[in-house]
Formats: structure tokens, sequence, C-alpha cells
């Protein structure tokens, strides 16, 4: 049953661990055809590689307020959610202004990189009938 805990972990850290592996090989590949496509490749890999990292723990981050949230009463886990929400997204604001200034990471790159999990998650719903067996 998915959502349900066993001990300390989730039953949804094998699906987790799957959007996660995807993602990586993914990113993987898209950083290495930076390589052969663009003539300065290392801002956009730089950016790119700061993005998906950024996406990955705040889908990390989702999971454990989703995991945490279910245990609270309705009114404290809207609050802690809600909380958590603009969290995540004040995350998402600094690191793309940290790439915005920064000239070595390649703002849309890192926009990219960002998108990634969502990417991979509605990818695999569509071309993989069993992702979430």
């Amino acid at each position: 049953m998915p959502g349900k805990t066993r001990g300390s972990e989730s039953v949804n850290d094998d699906l987790i661990f799957k959007i996660y592996k995807r993602t990586s090989i993914i990113s993987l590949l898209i950083m290495g055809f930076s390589f052969f496509i663009f003539k300065q490749p290392k801002p956009i890999v730089l950016g790119y590689l700061f993005g998906v990292l950024i996406s990955m723990l705040g889908f990390k981050l989702l999971d454990i307020t989703i995991n945490k949230a279910v245990k609270m009463n309705p009114k404290r886990a809207q609050a802690y959610t809600t909380f958590h929400y603009f969290l995540r997204y004040l995350i998402y604001f600094i690191v793309l202004s940290i790439s915005a200034i920064a000239n070595y990471l390649n703002f849309l790159a890192t926009a990219l990189g960002l998108l990634m999990i969502k990417f991979v998650i509605i990818g695999s719903t569509i071309f993989d009938k069993k992702f979430v067996e």
C-alpha cells in the first residue's frame, strides 16, 4: 500500500529511488551531450547539475513533509505543509537567483535541472505503464 510505513522507511522509498535513478541517468546523458553540442559547456553543465541536485533535494523534502503531515491532526498538518511548500519555493528562488548572478552557472540550464524530476515523473507515467507498481 503506497504511503504505508514499515519501521522508519517509507514504502515510497522504492519509487523515489526509481525516480532518482532515472533522473540521474537522463541527467548524465544531457550533461554528456552538452560537451559535444556547446562551445563553452562548463556553465551549462554546472548550472544543470546545480538545478538537478536541488530538485532532488526538494523532492526528498516533499516526501518527508508528506510523511510527517499524515501523522498530524488536519489543522496542524495544513499549517505544516503550507510552511514547507513556501520553504521549498524559497529554496528554488534562491537557487535561481544565485544562478542568475553567478557567471559560472547558466540560468536556463539551472531552471531545466529544477524541472527534471517533474519531467521524469511525467515521462515515466506516459511511457512506462508499470512505473508506480
